[in-house]
């Protein structure tokens, strides 16, 4: 036996060895990173966590099909903004709402698809859509926070058009830089600072930094807020900080961490009804008490038509057809509601003032109906509707729903389908049955 043939043959698999890697190499491949790569496949993005499997959840039926699953989840969704308490609250229905949108560098991660920066500006503009909708006194500022300063994007006003026309233009609002919370809550609590007590003082800020650049010491902002009254609300997009909990917890507002876009846009449309007025303490002894109830001067202006002469509005400073005439003064404005800028009247519609009152008398729950046992003649049809219910019963519901798709109101007893009665809460807010 030649006494070199064991090395030989080692030299010949190193050589075989690096002659393979180097093979590798010229095609571009990393031998040493095959195992890594193929870990690496297996692994889903942290975006990607939420919609793994998430077929399992929907089941078909006896026929195949899908509708009835889908139609139950989005039934047990909406059924589930339902069961809050129906007690009548009291609320403040004239509010004033600052929203400090975050413009830094950090929104422009992609963990939220397809930006933070362009879901924001999406849900956004929803949000004050439905804002005015369901606070038609209300009025909205836009605020934002970009290169360590508050910048002033829209003036507070009482028409969502105007509102959404300073959101409109994507070019003006590139995020760059890092966000000051405490420049751009100075600048909301500048601008609402002349508003009278009867009226909510709102901040809604939507943050997805982890930073903040402030120039001086923000808990004394933190304080003036609070001798203020005004609310600080924060939806965070990245993760929670102290700062952003303690603003909210101190001054009433809600705090949360969106997890996805869903859950991002449910943390923003809560803030929609108005808040609950808050006690104050009494000035002698402990325990709270309610605010006493304040008379507030309104008025309803006169609407002119379309073919009326043009006149000067002092809003504008425009000639215009047609528009409104403020009761007290005769000064002639384009929209309302508003405060006339002559004499300071606040001017509202009747439509507008009834249309805030839902909230104050907001319609009770109906009762879910699984069994019709005991009752003597069953209607076959929604009342409101007309629409046949179903003549079986379903599998077994949680979260308030009613096995049969029949809703009952507890005051008229009348039966309403599933649609309907997401219709009435949401939308009319007054029983077609007894009107209430």
């Amino acid at each position: 036996m030649d006494p070199g043939s064991d090395s030989d043959s080692l030299d010949e698999g190193v050589l075989t060895v690096r002659g393979r890697n180097k093979a590798a190499r010229a095609k571009g491949v990393d031998p040493h990173n095959d195992k890594g790569k193929a870990k690496a496949k297996e692994q889903a993005y942290a975006w990607e966590a939420n919609f793994t499997r998430s077929w399992d959840t929907v089941q078909e039926d006896e026929g195949g099909s899908l509708q009835g699953a889908v139609e139950e989840l989005m039934a047990r969704g909406r059924r589930r903004r339902l069961l809050a308490p129906a007690a009548a609250i009291r609320r403040t229905i004239i509010r004033h709402l600052i929203l400090l949108l975050d413009l830094s560098s950090a929104m422009m991660d992609r963990d939220m698809r397809p930006t933070r920066f362009d879901l924001t500006l999406e849900y956004a503009r929803e949000f004050i859509t439905e804002w005015f909708d369901q606070n038609p006194l209300g009025q909205v500022g836009v605020v934002g926070m970009r290169g360590g300063i508050g910048e002033r994007i829209g003036e507070m006003s009482g028409n969502p058009q105007d509102v959404l026309k300073s959101l409109s233009e994507r070019h003006k609002l590139e995020p760059a830089g890092e966000p000051s919370l405490q420049n751009a809550i100075e600048m909301a609590r500048s601008s609402m600072s002349h508003l009278p007590t009867h009226s909510s003082r709102e901040i809604l800020i939507v943050f997805g930094s982890l930073t903040t650049v402030d120039p001086g010491n923000i808990y004394d902002t933190l304080q003036s807020c609070i001798k203020e009254k005004i609310r600080i609300s924060l939806v965070a997009l990245a993760a929670e900080m102290k700062i952003c909990r303690e603003l909210c917890d101190k001054t009433g507002g809600q705090f949360g961490v969106a997890m996805n876009e869903g859950h991002f846009k449910d943390l923003i449309f809560e803030l929609i009804p108005p808040p609950a007025q808050r006690a104050v303490a009494r000035a002698t002894g402990g325990g709270t008490t309610n605010p006493a109830a304040d008379l507030m001067m309104m008025g309803f202006p006169t609407r002119l038509p379309d073919t009326a002469p043009p006149a000067l509005c002092v809003c504008h400073a425009e000639l215009r057809p047609a528009g409104f005439l403020c009761p007290r003064c005769g000064a002639k404005i384009c929209d309302v509601p508003t405060d006339c800028d002559v004499c300071g009247l606040m001017i509202v519609s009747s439509p507008h003032l009834a249309r805030s009152y839902h909230h104050l008398f907001p319609v009770k729950p109906y009762i879910p109906i699984s069994s019709l046992d005991g009752a003597p003649k069953p209607t076959k049809h929604c009342h409101a509707c007309s629409q046949p219910f179903r003549a079986q019963a379903t599998a077994s519901l949680a979260d308030g729903m009613s096995s049969l798709g029949r809703y009952r109101c507890p005051d008229c007893s009348n039966d309403f389908c599933t649609d309907c009665d997401v219709f009435v809460h949401d939308v009319v807010h007054c029983c077609p049955g007894c009107e209430k």
